[in-house]
C-alpha cells in the first residue's frame, strides 16, 4: 500500500512538473507572437490559457503532496497566479476588451491579500535567491499598479505604490542589486504619473477624493437622428505615443492613457473584488465564444514607434477591417516643422510628427544636398498617409504641428475626416505640459478640462453632476447640428453612426467653442481645427452651443472668464 502511495504521489509530482514547463514554454513564446494582426495569435493565447487554467486547478487539487513532498512554496504559487495575470493583461491589450482587465485584477488582488510573496527570507537561503525572489515581487507590484491604474482603482494604486517603495527600499538594502537606479527611476515615473492625471478633485460629502472613469457609457453618448448615411463602425484603433515632456508609465503617455479609455465602453462585468475564492475562476477566454465577442474597436498601443513599425500596423489595420468599418489613428507627438519656406508639396514641404528622438535615427546627409530638400528621418509626414486614404479613415493628430494635416486630398473619395489640437497654448498654460495635452483632456473629460482652463481644481460631486446636465445638453445639440446642417462635408454623416466617433465630433466642437470664447485664448493658433472644415456660423459660432457653455460657467461661478455670447474679438 506504501509503495502504492508513493507511486502515486510520483505521478502528481511528475504530472505537475510536465504542467509547470509546458506552461513556461508557451508563456515565453508569447513575445514571439506578432503584434499585429487577430488571427495569428488567438489560437496559441487559448492553448496557454487553457494549459495554466489545468496548473492552477491541479495545485489545488494536490496541494497536500505537492507541499510535502515537492515542496511547493507559497511564492510558487504566487508566480503561477502572477503568469495568469499577465495573460489577461495581454489578452485585454490585444482584444481591448475591459473585463479581462477585471480578470487580471482577480489574480493580482487574491496574490496580495494571500501574501504570496511575503516570506522570502525564511524560505529561500541564498543571497541570489533571495535577490530572484524579491526581483519577480517588484515586477508583480509594478504591473498591479499598471492594471489598477486602468480601472482606476485610486486608492488601490496609492496603497501599492507605498508597499512598492517600501519593498524597493528593502531589496536595494539587502541585495545592493545593479539595477537600484532603474527601480528608483520607475518608482518616481509612477509617482509623477498619477500626479499628472489629477486635474481636478472630484469630492463627497465629507470632502473625500472620488476618482470617476471616463469610459463610455450611455449616460454621456449623444442621442442621434440616423440616416442611411450612417453604416460605419469604428473596428481598428492605432493609438501613438511621443511627447518628450509629457508623464509616462510602462510605455504609456498620459495622453495614450486617456485616449485608450475614451475609446473603451465601461464594462458591464463587475468581476473586480475577487478576494475570498480562488484567482482562477476555471473560466477562460475560450469558453463561452468570449474570444469572439466584440465590444470594444480593436486597438494598438505604439509608443515612440519607428516609421516602419507603424507601416505595418497600419496595414494590418485596414487588411482586418470588415466592409463596413472605420480605422482611427490617433498621433500625440511632437512636431516637426518644415524647412521650406515656401511648400510645392503638401505632402512632404509642411513638416509632420515625430515617431523617435532625434538622437535614435542617424541622419544621411550628403555634402550636395540641400537643406530645403533633406527631410526629418523620424518625421511621419501627411503624405505617408495618403495611400492608407483607401478606407476609411478618422484621424486625430494632438501637435504642435497639428495644422500641416489639414491639406490630406480626397484621392480615393472615401470618408475621411481629421481633427488637430491647437498648435499653441497661452502663456499661461504652457508650463503643464507634463500634465498631457489639452486636447486630448477635452476630448476624455470635457468638464475636467473645461475645470482646467478655468482654474477649478476641487469640485463637490453634486455640482460636478449638474455640470454635466450642461455638457450632455452640448453634445446633445452638436449631434443634431452635425446631422442637419447643411455645409457639413458627407465625412461626418458617415462616420456618426458610430458612438465613439460621435462622441469625439461632438467633444471637439465643446472644446473649440469653449475655446473660442475664453479670454485668454484670443488668437486662431490656439484654436484646434478639422479637415473637412466645419462651417463655423452654424457650429463653432453657433449662439446656442455658446449659450450652453456660458451657462455651465455660471453654474461654476466663472462667467468672468469668458466673452459675452456673441462679443468674441
Amino acid at each position: 500500500m506504501m509503495l502504492d502511495i508513493e507511486s502515486e504521489e510520483r505521478k502528481i509530482i511528475n504530472e505537475f512538473c510536465h504542467l509547470l514547463e509546458k506552461s513556461k514554454q508557451l508563456f515565453n513564446g508569447l513575445r514571439d507572437l506578432p503584434q499585429y494582426g487577430h488571427k495569428q495569435w488567438q489560437g496559441y493565447f487559448g492553448r496557454t490559457f487553457d494549459i495554466y487554467t489545468k496548473l492552477w486547478k491541479f495545485q489545488q487539487q494536490h496541494r497536500g503532496v505537492l507541499d510535502r513532498k515537492y515542496g511547493l512554496k507559497r511564492w510558487q504559487i504566487g508566480e503561477i497566479a502572477s503568469k495568469i495575470g499577465q495573460l489577461y493583461y495581454h489578452y485585454y491589450l490585444r482584444t481591448s476588451e475591459t473585463n479581462y482587465l477585471n480578470e487580471a485584477f482577480s489574480f493580482y488582488a487574491a496574490i496580495r491579500g494571500r501574501a504570496y510573496y511575503s516570506r522570502p527570507s525564511r524560505e529561500d537561503r541564498t543571497q541570489q535567491e533571495r535577490s530572484d525572489l524579491m526581483m519577480k515581487k517588484l515586477r508583480y507590484y509594478a504591473r498591479f499598479i499598471v492594471v489598477c491604474l486602468l480601472l482606476k482603482k485610486m486608492k488601490l494604486v496609492r496603497d501599492l505604490v507605498r508597499e512598492l517603495s517600501k519593498h524597493i527600499d528593502d531589496y536595494t538594502t539587502s541585495c545592493e542589486p545593479d539595477d537600484q537606479m532603474e527601480w528608483s527611476l520607475v518608482l518616481g515615473e509612477i509617482r509623477a504619473f498619477i500626479e499628472a492625471d489629477t486635474v481636478v478633485n472630484i469630492l463627497d460629502s465629507d470632502s473625500n477624493t472620488i476618482v470617476l472613469s471616463h469610459r463610455l457609457n450611455p449616460l454621456i453618448t449623444p442621442p442621434l437622428e440616423r440616416s442611411p448615411m450612417m453604416t460605419l463602425t469604428l473596428q481598428e484603433v492605432i493609438i501613438v505615443g511621443n511627447i518628450s515632456e509629457q508623464a509616462k508609465f510602462s510605455e504609456l503617455t498620459l495622453d495614450m492613457f486617456r485616449m485608450l479609455q475614451t475609446l473603451e465602453r465601461e464594462p458591464q462585468d463587475e468581476l473586480a473584488q475577487v478576494y475570498d475564492s480562488s484567482p482562477a475562476p476555471g473560466r477562460t477566454p475560450i469558453e463561452n465564444g468570449m474570444l469572439t465577442r466584440r465590444e470594444n474597436p480593436h486597438k494598438y498601443l505604439l509608443y515612440k514607434p519607428t516609421l516602419a513599425q507603424l507601416f505595418v500596423f497600419l496595414a494590418s489595420g485596414y487588411k482586418e477591417l470588415p466592409p463596413n468599418g472605420a480605422l482611427l489613428l490617433y498621433l500625440s507627438a511632437d512636431g516637426s516643422f518644415p524647412v521650406r519656406p515656401q511648400p510645392e508639396d503638401t505632402g512632404y514641404d509642411l513638416g509632420g510628427v515625430l515617431l523617435q528622438p532625434r538622437q535614435d535615427v542617424e541622419p544621411v546627409v550628403t555634402k550636395t544636398s540641400s537643406s530645403a530638400h533633406v527631410k526629418e528621418h523620424c518625421c511621419l509626414y501627411p503624405g505617408d498617409l495618403f495611400p492608407f486614404t483607401r478606407r476609411p479613415t478618422f484621424l486625430v493628430v494632438d501637435s504642435d504641428n497639428s495644422a500641416c494635416f489639414s491639406s490630406i486630398p480626397h484621392y480615393f473619395d472615401m470618408p475621411l475626416v481629421v481633427l488637430m489640437s491647437p498648435q499653441d497654448v497661452p502663456a499661461s498654460f504652457q508650463d503643464h505640459a507634463h500634465r498631457g495635452s489639452l486636447f486630448t483632456l477635452f476630448l476624455h473629460s470635457p468638464l475636467s478640462a473645461f475645470c482646467f482652463l478655468t482654474n477649478i481644481v476641487d469640485i463637490p460631486i453634486h455640482l460636478w453632476d449638474k455640470c454635466m446636465a450642461y455638457v450632455d445638453r452640448f453634445t446633445t445639440e452638436a449631434s443634431r447640428l452635425l446631422t442637419r446642417c447643411r455645409g457639413v462635408d458627407p465625412s461626418y454623416l458617415n462616420f456618426m453612426g458610430d458612438d465613439f466617433l460621435r462622441v469625439l465630433l461632438c467633444r471637439y466642437i465643446f472644446c473649440d467653442v469653449v475655446i473660442r470664447i475664453h479670454r485668454s485664448f484670443k488668437s486662431p493658433q490656439y484654436y484646434p481645427k478639422c479637415h473637412p472644415s466645419l462651417p463655423e456660423l452654424d457650429i463653432s459660432e453657433n449662439p446656442t452651443l455658446q449659450r450652453y457653455v456660458l451657462d455651465l460657467a455660471t453654474q461654476l461661478d466663472v462667467r468672468h472668464v469668458f466673452f459675452p455670447c456673441g462679443e468674441i474679438d
